[in-house]
């Protein structure tokens, strides 16, 4: 069931049988330098699963983004909703094959995301968690209009990594 369409996109919930599609993106250590590792089997596994029990939870979550003319699944984005300093925020994020990039398709699918946010779920603000030194993203971010709320440090993999907070209020 397509949850979200753009000119060149449409957006699905991520399924089981996206497995090897996901691997290629979780799995590809450009891809996933903002991590600082790529992911195994098991934990693309337990991504997927994660995502799917998000769907019932919060009726959101990331979302398989398929490229229209191919039929593709070319990368993921959605809404998580997320802690900050112990404040409660529904975030945008997206991963995509790297073959992909440079495309305009990250902030083509966040657009309609945020657009989603804001008026089917009623919410008045999203975020953005983005590394300081990942400029892609926060250009995506600007273009959108979000701008820094505040600086934080993540714990990951039991390290403190640095993240900036982007937000956009209606």
């Amino acid at each position: 069931m397509v949850i979200l369409r753009t000119p060149r996109l449409y957006m699905r919930k991520i399924q089981t049988d996206d497995y090897s599609s996901i691997c290629s993106i979780l799995q590809d250590i450009d891809v996933m330098y903002a991590w600082e590792h790529v992911f195994s089997d098991e934990e693309v596994m337990q991504w997927i699963d994660e995502n799917i029990m998000r769907y019932n939870r919060d009726g959101y979550s990331y979302w398989a983004v398929i490229e229209k003319t191919s039929d593709k699944l070319i990368g993921v984005t959605g809404l998580i909703s997320e802690q900050v300093d112990d404040e409660n925020y529904v975030g945008v994020g997206y991963i995509y094959k790297k073959s992909y990039w440079g495309n305009g398709y990250a902030l083509e699918a966040v657009s309609a995301c945020v657009d989603y946010a804001f008026n089917i779920l009623h919410l008045n603000e999203i975020t953005a968690q983005i590394r300081p030194e990942n400029t892609a993203s926060r250009k995506v971010s600007e273009r959108l209009g979000m701008s820094i709320k505040k600086q934080f440090i993540r714990r990951y993999k039991n390290r403190d990594i640095p993240h900036l907070l982007y937000s956009l209020t209606i």
